[in-house]
């Protein structure tokens, strides 16, 4: 009967990044870190980046929230890695959602969230080496 077993709205690919995230936990020696929540269902990412020669070279998160939460936490860190800031910043909630396979319409707010970690964090990045956008 456990090969049966629902996976319920969410993909293969959502459920291989919730069951085996990328990139969790701490990055010593972070250039950044954009901490950001959401009030709609209480979940808050903590996204830490290693920034070199404008090139995100690393980056970790935390994250306490729901399955959608960890995982779209997750993708994002492999979609910036490597990146450069300008580069990162292009990167969408949609791009994230997609990139997992889809979201179920309720968890779309995750992958916002994700987005707006990243967003976070490069401008918490910038704002400390003086490279404010303007």
């Amino acid at each position: 009967m456990s090969e049966d077993k629902p996976k319920g709205p969410y993909s293969d690919k959502v459920m291989e990044h919730f069951e085996n995230p990328r990139n969790m936990g701490d990055l010593e020696e972070a250039s950044s870190i954009g901490t950001v929540g959401n009030p709609k269902c209480g979940d808050v990412m903590k996204l830490f980046l290693k920034i070199e020669e404008n090139v995100i070279v690393d980056a970790k998160f935390k994250t306490f929230g729901c399955g959608a939460a960890i995982a779209t936490s997750s993708m994002a860190t492999e979609l910036i890695i490597g990146k450069t800031i300008d580069e990162a910043r292009n990167v969408t909630n949609s791009a994230v959602a997609e990139a997992l396979g889809g979201l179920p319409p309720a968890k779309m707010h995750c992958s916002v969230l994700a987005k707006e970690g990243i967003d976070a964090a490069i401008d918490e990045y910038l704002k400390k080496t003086g490279k404010e956008e303007g």
